[in-house]
């Protein structure tokens, strides 16, 4: 079929036994199957050859009949006939064809492994082996071609597909014959991948960290937090919440640190979430004044001990509070040595808690200095007599804030002689004294005092007690002997109480001392009940005398 037009088919040949004209042969064909034959061949007449004169087709008509006639030119004519079966051979000329003849599109991304996408029918009109065709997909992706039926092939699902990495897909279905060169036929298959609410929103941070500073407004923004769902439309659309955990409701008391977390919810069908947790920290504003502390292990009182004190705590926009703060000092104090101590303290935190202590009052080289950051007031240089009876400072505590914030302190410093002082320590540290509710403790040097006082006056009264029992054991010890006492007589009054009497009765015992001998200090007292009154009148003469005291 691939000859070419004017190619020779083949040359027929006819003879005649005449001679002469009656021997002359002329060709033709007279009969053509199928008709269109005609156009396919021509013969010479004279010469009896035959060529193409249109190309052939083997899918058109692979066999044609001719009939053809060899007559001479006698007369009359005689004609002979012969039949010329032209087979037209097969050449790999056409490429295989594949066609869709169903399409399901598009395919959701969670369709199963071997689901049907499309039907393909394929064909080549070539017979034998350039017309057998094997088919397959290019390039490489989630579907393959099975065969079904001579011809029929299906485009199937061989792995899950994942709209989010590939949304649409273009399929080639590639058919190619056995021939020699082999012919190949294409067809592009477009299927597209529709969404499926398979993924949870998801932020960016698992945790998110947000630095806020106190006292903003209600309402003022925080952080700004973003989730991102790769589905679409509903399936992407994401609404965001703060989720408590199921723990409670309502608002959580406020602090300097705060963790809940944030929920994001998409609108998809079953709706899938996405939590991040939120730490926020909230940062410090110098929005506290400094705050004087009560005395430690001291009660806050209204009241306070005797003298006159005043304290205030201030800040740039406001002043508040009242009190009294009191000390004592010695004349003749040496320096260093500390009278009392502020105490303060500060709600805020970091540098805006940090706080120093400043004598603002009395200015220049007074008998008392400040420790910078202790708050201790001690003694500057010795006092002396020249210092008057008594001092007034006036001290700032303040913070390191921006801008800072301080309170003030006006302490009275009475100065007495050594045990005066020490005295006024003692009675203001003793616990049934008021004590001072304003930030102030005494110093380690009026305690010390007070409890060396108490110690001398302890030492004196053991000294007495012990001096006592010594005169009173020598007095006994070398006093003359007691006489003794025998013979009947009244009964006679040992000691006497408001509990009752003790007696003797000479009746029982005759003797109260020992004999000249071995010196004995001991009193034998016995039944300490009188004798029972004799019967009759007589009992009332029988009372005992007036008792008196035994001396020894």
């Amino acid at each position: 079929e691939s000859a070419e037009v004017g190619t020779l088919v083949t040359r027929v040949n006819a003879t005649d036994a005449d001679e002469g004209l009656n021997s002359e042969v002329t060709y033709t064909v007279t009969n053509f199957i199928p008709p269109s034959g005609r156009d396919m061949i021509s013969i010479n007449p004279n010469t009896g050859e035959i060529h193409l004169t249109a190309a052939l087709d083997f899918e058109e008509v692979n066999v044609f009949d001719f009939r053809i006639e060899a007559r001479d030119r006698g007369t009359p004519p005689l004609s002979g006939h012969s039949k010329l079966v032209l087979e037209v051979l097969d050449v790999n000329d056409n490429a295989p064809e594949v066609w869709v003849t169903s399409l399901s599109v598009p395919v959701p991304e969670d369709a199963a492994v071997g689901t049907v996408v499309a039907l393909l029918s394929v064909s080549d009109r070539d017979s034998g082996a350039n017309g057998r065709v094997r088919c397959w997909v290019w390039p490489a992706s989630p579907f393959g071609v099975e065969a079904r039926l001579a011809g029929s092939y299906s485009l199937v699902l061989r792995e899950a597909l994942d709209r989010e990495r590939v949304s649409e897909y273009e399929v080639e279905v590639r058919a190619e014959d056995g021939g020699a060169p082999a012919l190949l036929g294409r067809l592009g298959v477009r299927v597209a991948v529709s969404d499926v609410n398979d993924n949870a929103p998801a932020f960016l941070q698992a945790v998110y960290t947000v630095l806020a500073r106190e006292n903003n407004a209600a309402g003022a923004e925080l952080a700004r937090l973003w989730a991102r769902d790769p589905d679409e439309a509903g399936n992407g659309r994401v609404s965001y919440s703060v989720w408590e955990g199921g723990v409670g409701g309502g608002w959580r008391p406020a602090s300097s640190y705060v963790s809940f977390e944030v929920r994001a919810v998409d609108a998809g069908e079953p709706p899938l979430c996405g939590n991040a947790t939120v730490q926020l920290f909230v940062l410090d504003e110098n929005d506290n004044a400094p705050a004087l502390l009560p005395p430690a292990g001291s009660l806050p009182e209204a009241g306070g001990v005797a003298g006159e004190a005043s304290l205030s705590s201030s800040s740039s926009v406001s002043e508040s509070g009242s009190g009294t703060l009191w000390a004592w000092a010695a004349w003749g104090a040496p320096a260093g040595q500390v009278v009392a101590k502020i105490r303060a303290v500060d709600a805020d935190s970091g540098y805006n808690a940090w706080l120093r202590y400043e004598l603002w009052e009395p200015r220049g080289k007074g008998p008392f200095r400040v420790g910078l950051y202790s708050g201790e007031v001690s003694t500057a240089r010795a006092l002396d007599e020249a210092d008057g009876p008594r001092q007034r400072l006036l001290i700032v505590v303040r913070d390191h804030g921006e801008p800072a914030r301080s309170a003030t302190a006006t302490l009275s410093v009475s100065l007495l002689e050594a045990a005066e002082a020490a005295l006024a320590a003692a009675a203001g540290s003793s616990p049934s004294s008021s004590r001072s509710a304003l930030g102030v403790e005494l110093g380690p040097g009026a305690a010390s005092a007070a409890t060396n006082v108490w110690l001398v006056v302890a030492i004196c009264a053991v000294s007495s007690l012990f001096l006592l029992a010594v005169v009173l054991y020598g007095a006994s010890r070398w006093a003359p002997r007691a006489a003794v006492l025998s013979g009947p007589g009244p009964t006679t009054l040992v000691c006497a109480s408001e509990v009752g009497s003790w007696s003797y009765s000479q009746r029982h015992s005759r003797s109260l001392c020992v004999a000249d001998g071995a010196g004995k200090s001991d009193l034998m007292v016995f039944s300490p009940n009188f004798p029972p009154p004799p019967p009759g009148p007589a009992a009332k003469d029988a009372q005992p005398e007036q008792p008196a005291l035994l001396d020894t």
